[in-house]
């Protein structure tokens, strides 16, 4: 049964989050079965499919519009799966109504989308600072992750430029795309729009081909940001690289709400312009919080510092900057290589 946030919210409040860990050493359990890349049920989106990615908010007049889009997106969902059970999750476990519904379609208005299902490492692997059992069981989820994106090169790519995005577990596997796909291919390379990098702290010398867009323009590069409580901190992320997505710039000057285009919240229902404001602080981006309840913060025990974290709405604060953007980047990268 799927555990809702609110629930799982009050649970880890107040246990620790040691009780989310995986019975077992990651070499002595079966994995869920592999994904079939060539199987629609293997994708949470496809441009030709009728699925949640092709959705926008509610009382918008926003509009799908991947069936004329000129460029794609191979978006790469962030983690979802809580059990303890095992330390990948299976690949059919539900996104949908989650983050593709609320992240992926961000993109709609620019590129065809893409969504792999990959098994998932489970939410304490990014939280086994001892055992280092996580490392293992997030490196099995990108081997599926590399096997979609070989899979969507040979039969559905056919050569147009290409959005890489990601959150959260979804970015570190980007992350690695980009090294492992992008940085020593140029005509790979020469197709990359722009990589968003979100929810996870990305180093700005983390690449030696790929550096962070400068500004809302700019292609063949990447942004990144992780939103947090103005006032606080978390030293993790201190040496990340961040882009403030009111501005496109990677300075510390303060971007007023009324930069603010749109936000959409956890139940998908309308833009609120104005919402909130940003300004990049020591590898964090900085946010007044919203007085509404449908932008909720991300908790979790012993970690004081995520109790001020908005990582679930690292996208829905920003929607509409984030959808315009994607846009902008798209045409400039159109004018560009004609």
């Amino acid at each position: 049964m799927k555990i809702p946030y609110l629930l799982l919210t009050l649970l880890l409040s107040s246990c620790s989050i040691k009780i989310l860990a995986p019975r077992h050493e990651f070499a002595h359990y079966q994995p869920p079965a592999a994904p079939d890349y060539a199987k629609l049920d293997s994708w949470a989106a496809l441009p030709n499919v009728c699925d949640w990615a092709d959705l926008v908010p509610e009382e918008s007049h926003l509009r799908d519009q991947q069936a004329t889009a000129d460029a794609d997106v191979f978006f790469l969902h962030r983690t979802t799966y809580i059990r303890r059970k095992t330390w990948n999750a299976p690949f059919t476990h539900a996104v949908e109504r989650s983050t593709i519904r609320h992240q992926s379609t961000v993109f709609n208005g620019a590129a065809r989308i893409y969504a792999p299902r990959y098994r998932q490492a489970t939410l304490y692997s990014f939280f086994d600072e001892e055992d280092k059992e996580g490392d293992k069981a997030i490196a099995f989820a990108y081997a599926d992750v590399k096997r979609a994106f070989e899979y969507y090169l040979k039969h559905y790519n056919h050569g147009r430029p290409i959005i890489l995005a990601g959150h959260s577990q979804g970015t570190v596997h980007a992350t690695r795309l980009l090294h492992e796909f992008f940085e020593n291919d140029p005509k790979l390379r020469r197709q990359l729009v722009a990589a968003y990098l979100v929810g996870f702290p990305t180093k700005a010398q983390e690449f030696t081909t790929i550096r962070p867009c400068p500004d809302s323009l700019a292609t063949g590069c990447f942004v990144s940001w992780n939103s947090v409580s103005k006032g606080h901190e978390y030293a993790p992320y201190a040496h990340g690289l961040v882009t403030n997505p009111l501005t496109w710039q990677l300075d510390t000057f303060y971007a007023p709400a009324s930069l603010n285009r749109g936000s959409v919240g956890i139940p998908f229902n309308k833009v609120r312009p104005h919402l909130t404001d940003a300004q990049i602080h020591n590898g964090l981006l900085w946010i007044t919080p919203p007085g509404r309840p449908s932008f909720m913060r991300f908790f979790l025990p012993g970690k004081p510092e995520f109790r001020h974290s908005f990582h679930l709405t690292d996208y829905g604060l920003f929607y509409i900057n984030v959808r315009r953007n994607a846009q902008l980047r798209v045409r400039m990268w159109r004018e560009r290589n004609d």
